[in-house]
């Protein structure tokens, strides 16, 4: 079924504005298209129809001025094939690593070269889920990394993903050794696309995926998480802080994502009220943080 594609431009200097306010929202549809070497950006949208396409551009267009974001011009529309808006998306969608783990991009499948010892996670995210470009997702990712490589038995590790969104964080801990991992999004589309990462990579049935908020998807984990991942925006953290606090186990890690810097104060105090005698470190990438949660033993 062909798609409608929505598409303006907006000052260069804002592309960081505009990205911030997409994920803030939430509504994967949209996306920041950025021409580095004339300086110049866009913002682009994919919708079923023109008539979603009107709706999304009307709720958009006030967060963006809020943010201090123009539209340069008046927005062009078209309808596309499938292949249009996959071959667009490629484009933006680059190779990276983090220690020896990789995620590539599965379109480079042919000419991309792992070296030896390492581990790749081929992925083709679709049209709106995370390619683990963004901060938030590079944030996540380290720390996992990090927290799974200095564990001598991964295999026994609980690793939940909570917000799953392309399955990234939990496919990755699958590659690294973990054989009990779970990941949940409250949007069925993001569920069948880590279904199809997990497929892509050889890895189906290693990771379960199903639809869950924070909630029902933490429902009988009460203390048994070794390693809760969340990736979401702070006031959706903060808001369900008791749930993914009591989801983890003694000797456990709960690393959360998605904060802006200038939120990591509130989300630190926040959750250090509920975890007295937890260790909690932060960091700061760009305009982004996050913050780790170390239950003792």
């Amino acid at each position: 079924m062909p798609l409608v594609e929505t598409k303006f431009e907006i000052p260069a200097a804002t592309a960081d504005a505009a990205n911030d306010v997409l994920l803030e929202w939430g509504e994967a549809g949209w996306s920041v298209v950025e021409d580095v070497i004339v300086r110049r950006a866009w913002l682009v949208g994919i919708f079923a129809t023109e008539a979603e396409v009107e709706s999304q551009t009307a709720a958009l267009l006030p967060l963006l001025t809020a943010a201090g974001v123009t539209r340069l011009g008046e927005a062009t529309v078209r309808v596309l094939a499938d292949a249009d808006w996959r071959d667009s998306y490629k484009a933006h969608f680059h190779a990276w690593q983090f220690g020896r783990l990789h995620w590539v991009p599965v379109w480079e499948r042919a000419t991309f070269v792992l070296p030896p010892g390492h581990a790749v996670l081929w992925l083709d995210p679709g049209l709106a889920f995370g390619t683990g470009n963004h901060e938030t997702t590079r944030l996540c990712v380290e720390r996992m990394v990090a927290l799974l490589e200095r564990r001598p038995d991964p295999a026994s590790w609980r690793v939940v993903d909570a917000g799953c969104g392309s399955g990234i964080l939990a496919l990755s801990a699958a590659l690294l050794g973990c054989r009990r991992v779970t990941g949940f999004d409250n949007d069925p589309e993001a569920v069948r696309v880590s279904e199809e990462n997990a497929a892509l990579n050889g890895l189906a049935g290693r990771v379960e995926f199903r639809v869950g908020d924070l909630v029902t998807g933490l429902a009988g984990k009460a203390n048994a998480v070794d390693v809760l991942l969340a990736n979401i925006q702070a006031d959706v953290l903060m808001r369900f802080a008791a749930p993914l606090v009591g989801a983890v186990a003694p000797g456990g890690c709960l690393v959360l994502s998605g904060i802006l810097a200038t939120e990591n104060a509130t989300v630190k105090a926040t959750f250090a009220a509920l975890t007295p005698g937890w260790t909690l470190d932060s960091r700061v990438m760009g305009e982004w943080s996050d913050v780790l949660l170390a239950r003792p033993a």
